[in-house]
């Protein structure tokens, strides 16, 4: 399967990671496609799982173990696929996390600095050390993408315009301090807001190279980010997952070309 288009996900064994894994499995199109996961087993498992449910399918499926606030996972990683095949068609930096629960448990200032300091290094740092690294085996490719899997709720626009998250209540009373219902997901918010950054310094340094950037925002969907649940996330109007997973193999088979250098959703641009 040389001529496949290498696909590398990473944290591709969960959540929208896995259903874009599954949406590229069972596309008409030939993909060998990197399960990216901290955990070799669990992506074992979840290779399974596709497999069962998928019976024929012209694409392939490889477990790589990576972890990407590990750098020594990282270079890993990177060797293994330069080693085997000498380029990266697209990437796709889906790792990450919501972390603002931390800040639930732990209201004190180390609660909210562990918070902020886990989403930024995840979502934002982890994500960039790591696309350094690969950002070589994408310049081998003569046809390359690079997506960023942003969120709904890193829009400036959107924010400034009143609406924070469905998950929030109204605005709190007066006085302070501020009774705490729920995570109003600011770190995420804010950590995903910076990585739309990224994306436009990474469009700006590959555009050149023909490797064409995107931010993914793939909607509101019922995963388990942040701890909440996916029946959680479903009662207060979340999608079935899998409508990421087939947004992101659409744009990685070349749908939205066109919007390359912008945060693209399912049904067109999202504002910044």
């Amino acid at each position: 399967m040389v001529n496949n288009s290498i696909v590398l996900i990473t944290g591709g064994n969960t959540g929208i990671g896995f259903e874009s894994v599954k949406a590229l499995y069972a596309s008409p199109q030939a993909h060998t496609i990197l399960m990216g996961s901290r955990s070799v087993d669990k992506a074992k498992q979840a290779i399974s799982t596709l497999q069962s449910e998928i019976a024929d399918s012209k694409s392939e499926i490889v477990p790589l173990q990576i972890d990407i606030e590990d750098d020594t996972s990282i270079e890993n990683a990177f060797k293994e696929v330069e080693s085997k095949w000498g380029r990266v068609d697209s990437l796709v930096n889906n790792a990450g996390g919501a972390f603002d629960s931390i800040m639930l448990r732990d209201p004190s200032a180390s609660g909210i600095r562990e918070a902020w300091q886990k989403a930024y290094s995840v979502n934002v740092a982890s994500t960039e050390v790591f696309t350094q690294q690969f950002a070589p085996l994408l310049l081998k490719s003569s046809n390359s993408r690079l997506l960023f899997i942003t969120s709904g709720l890193s829009s400036l626009n959107t924010c400034a315009g009143g609406f924070m998250a469905k998950t929030m209540k109204a605005s709190p009373a007066k006085g302070w301090p501020k009774p705490t219902t729920g995570p109003s997901m600011i770190a995420y918010r804010s950590s995903k807001t910076a990585l739309n950054m990224m994306m436009l310094e990474w469009n700006r340094l590959l555009e050149v190279d023909g490797v064409k950037v995107f931010s993914i925002s793939p909607g509101f969907l019922a995963t388990n980010l942040g701890g909440a649940g996916p029946e959680h996330l479903k009662h207060a109007g979340a999608g079935d997952p899998s409508v990421g997973g087939t947004f992101i193999k659409d744009v990685v088979e070349g749908k939205r070309d066109n919007d390359a250098g912008k945060v693209i959703d399912k049904d067109g641009v999202q504002p910044w």
